[in-house]
């Protein structure tokens, strides 16, 4: 399946990923998946255009995003969410009148979905132990790059994969944040997991082993 970008940024742009991610969350099939760390949705759009094509209706998406700046941590590696492309700038400020990296313009973009996603705002720290997590079965962590925020977000995912799941991580070789690698490799070993390096290091997928 192609990665469509729908005119927005994405973290998954470079050549070929995208279309990896998509193949690698089709091989398990999942029919809750969460996604921590929505940006402009372009992943959450591809992914509900996934389980729809391999669940019909039966599937649920799950994003959470701050959904605006925040300078909460300052030792967080916050994405730049505004455009350096005029075009795309111009269509958003002028022609949409919205900014792309908000709740309501994400929920837009998967409007087509809307009986199958929730959209949660917030800190992913403080909303993941409010989840039931025994009903998800896939998970995409892309959120907070600093250890801690990694470290937390695994913790309270930990039931994925004690249910079988799978916990797939974005930049998990990433030079300027370094942070990624040691939270995974010290929640992989804490908790004896699997922990397979995919695409040249860029993600990570836990599991049992």
């Amino acid at each position: 399946m192609k990665y469509k970008k729908y005119f927005r940024k994405t973290s998954l742009k470079q050549k070929g990923v995208g279309e990896f991610f998509l193949d690698e969350v089709a091989k398990k099939k999942p029919k809750v998946f969460l996604e921590i760390g929505v940006f402009h949705g372009v992943t959450a759009r591809n992914i509900c255009e996934l389980l729809s094509n391999i669940h019909g209706d039966d599937f649920k998406y799950i994003g959470i995003d701050l959904f605006e700046e925040s300078l909460e941590n300052e030792n967080e590696i916050i994405p730049k969410t505004q455009f350096s492309n005029p075009l795309k700038y111009f269509y958003f400020k002028y022609i949409k009148r919205t900014n792309p990296y908000s709740k309501e313009a994400v929920e837009d973009l998967l409007k087509k979905f809307n009986e199958n996603i929730h959209l949660i705002q917030g800190n992913s720290n403080k909303i993941l132990k409010k989840i039931d997590m025994k009903k998800v079965d896939y998970v995409f962590l892309d959120g907070g790059h600093e250890y801690n925020t990694v470290t937390n977000d695994l913790n309270y995912s930990k039931e994925v994969i004690d249910n079988n799941g799978s916990i797939l991580c974005d930049d998990y070789n990433l030079s300027y944040a370094p942070g990624v690698k040691k939270a995974i490799d010290d929640f992989v070993s804490n908790n004896n997991l699997s922990c397979k390096s995919l695409f040249n290091h860029r993600f990570a997928l836990i599991e049992k082993k």
